[in-house]
């Protein structure tokens, strides 16, 4: 049975999740040290629009395949507010609500996920 899609893209928000929860956990620890700069991971719109679907060879010698693995890197935030005399750039009401984001984002994945299942076992048993 081939791989779906769907499970492939889920995997892939999961892991840019998994970073993004990271840099803005980073940020949050380094909310007092002096001229830190906050750090956040590309939209993840922007990942998919980089991320091209694919042909399967069917036999060898169809279609070159060739495999792409997209990094994500946080990159630093642009200022947009207030910098503290300290020149640190966190602000941590808006990395709280970033962090909602996040686990908000990680429940829908979760249950489309669960739900894609179901509705793949159903279609096998019957």
């Amino acid at each position: 049975m081939e791989p779906v899609n769907l499970f492939d893209l889920a995997a892939k928000q999961s892991q840019w999740l998994s970073v993004r929860q990271s840099a803005i956990a980073g940020n949050i620890a380094n909310v007092n040290t002096p001229g830190y700069t906050a750090g956040d991971v590309e939209p993840f719109e922007k990942v998919l629009d980089r991320t091209a679907v694919s042909l399967t060879a069917t036999q060898a010698g169809h279609l070159g395949t060739a495999a792409t693995n997209a990094g994500f890197t946080v990159k630093p935030e642009e200022t947009t507010g207030a910098i503290m005399p300290s020149k640190n750039t966190v602000v941590v009401e808006n990395e709280l609500m970033k962090a909602g984001e996040v686990r908000r984002s990680f429940e829908l994945n979760t249950a489309i996920v669960k739900a894609f299942h179901s509705m793949m076992m159903m279609a096998v048993k019957s």
